[in-house]
């Protein structure tokens, strides 16, 4: 493949309400299969909560649950979901109907990149907060996480490369709108200016 036929890199954002236990498990997931995967590894994986305190770490059960799969967690820090975010993610992945409803009333220019977790295994429930429950919530949490993340791998990557293409597509059906009007203006002033001449 050459240069120029390789596809740029694609940015996935993966949203809850904190950004404390879902969020943070989830990014950390995918961007280990992303690690896996030599055409994707160089893509970016972010996460935000919707009502999220910038700056907090991870909670306790968060950190405890990806460190069992030898992931640290321990460098996490919140974030507030931002229009820049949103504007700049290929793919977003709220982890519950309500995340992805509020994204949507929020964002609705990016309503065709937002999407529910468990909706790319063809699933259509949310993940429940472990903030604040036990271990054991915590280490259910993240397995079903980890078990739609695996099962919706395919969809994550489709709708990320496909939302792109199209987003590329728009821009440059829009660029040729633009180019063909100020022609016809142009053309339209040279018509009136020989009118007036004559």
């Amino acid at each position: 493949m050459s240069a120029t036929d390789e596809k740029p890199p694609r940015t996935i954002l993966l949203v809850c309400t904190g950004n404390l236990c879902r969020s943070p498990m989830a990014a950390a997931l995918l961007r280990r299969y992303l690690d896996e995967d030599d055409a994707r590894r160089d893509w970016r994986v972010l996460s935000a909560g919707l009502w999220a305190e910038d700056g907090e770490p991870a909670s306790t059960g968060a950190v405890m649950a990806m460190a069992e799969r030898g992931i640290d967690l321990t460098g996490h820090r919140s974030r507030r979901l931002t229009p820049q975010m949103v504007e700049e993610a290929d793919l977003i992945l709220g982890m519950t109907p309500q995340h992805v409803e509020a994204m949507q009333q929020a964002f609705p220019e990016a309503r065709e990149r937002i999407h529910l977790l468990a909706e790319m295994a063809g699933e259509s429930h949310g993940i429940a907060d472990p903030y604040g429950l036990s271990p054991v919530t915590y280490r259910a949490t993240a397995n079903e996480i980890e078990r739609l993340i695996r099962a919706g791998y395919p969809r994550i990557v489709a709708l990320a490369e496909g939302v792109r293409e199209r987003r590329e597509r728009h821009e440059r059906h829009e660029r040729h709108e633009r180019r063909e009007g100020h022609e016809r203006h142009e053309r339209h002033e040279g018509h009136e200016k020989d009118d007036a001449s004559q």
